[in-house]
């Protein structure tokens, strides 16, 4: 009977150190990547934390990128981007790098890029922003992220915002991401219209990149508005203050010779729409 009793604390004792092991894995792949251009984790690195984040390192249509319409190609077939968001559910998310508006069920609505739906997913922010436009790095960057539900092909549209008057989404939520949790912290926003957040003007950058964060995946299309927004200084830092980081854009990337396009319903200047 002691022998036996024995034998249970061993198996429990070995249990619990099995536990404390796993529990160190999950709390550590919560940190596998930061945004310290100093840190072994930073942006130069990501590529090789995890064999699924090779493309961070070795893929060759990576975004953010450099945007300027003087170099950009000209396409007015592009068409005026077409969205359909509506009022629904959502969840706020903190997942220690960014703040995160999430709608659950493709409740949401979409957009519509060359006759294909992509369905909209989530909100979330950057700062300073990741994509720059002739040559200006701007204080915040939204990211509106889509995927169609058949190809899970990812489409993202990208606002730049400069300080000026207050955003009006971020507004909305303000009083959320000041008690959310630094990190894993998650609450249920209820109904939440992501037509909000303005998207003015019909100008806008398009090109084929990729995820910003790891896994860095590629065959993203990127639709960056020219038009900029304005936030107010307060509603960035109180981003800021709910991260870990106190940046989280990743640098620029290269171009390697790819398209980038710039439509422009009126060329010629007749009547911009703003």
């Amino acid at each position: 009977m002691e022998k036996l009793t024995k034998t249970h604390i061993r198996m429990k004792l070995i249990s619990f150190f099995v536990f404390i092991s796993l529990l160190s894995i999950t709390v550590e792949s919560n940190e596998e990547f930061d945004y310290d251009p100093c840190s072994d984790k930073g942006p130069k690195f990501w590529g090789q934390l995890n064999k699924e984040w090779a493309k961070c390192a070795n893929g060759i249509i990576q975004s953010p990128i450099a945007l300027s319409k003087w170099t950009a190609d000209f396409n007015r077939s592009l068409g005026d981007l077409r969205r359909y968001h509506r009022l629904a559910n959502a969840i706020l998310r903190n997942d220690g790098h960014e703040i995160i508006v999430d709608w659950k069920g493709n409740n949401a609505g979409s957009i519509k890029i060359n006759n294909i739906d992509y369905q909209l997913q989530n909100y979330h922010w950057h700062h300073p922003s990741e994509h720059t436009q002739d040559g200006k790095t701007y204080p915040l960057e939204l990211h509106m992220v889509h995927v169609n539900n058949i190809t899970q092909k990812i489409a993202v549209i990208g606002v730049l915002f400069e300080y000026g008057r207050r955003d009006p989404f971020i507004y909305m939520i303000e009083r959320d991401i000041k008690y959310i949790d630094i990190e894993g912290g998650e609450e249920f926003l209820g109904k939440v219209d992501p037509r909000v957040a303005r998207l003015d003007g019909r100008t806008y950058f398009r090109y084929i990149g990729s995820l910003t964060t790891p896994p860095c995946t590629e065959g993203v299309i990127w639709t960056v508005m020219e038009k900029v927004q304005t936030v107010a200084p307060y509603q960035v830092e109180l981003l800021k203050q709910a991260l870990v980081e106190e940046k989280n854009a990743r640098p620029l990337q290269k171009i390697n010779g790819r398209d980038v396009f710039y439509f422009d319903p009126f060329p010629w200047g007749s009547v911009a729409a703003e």
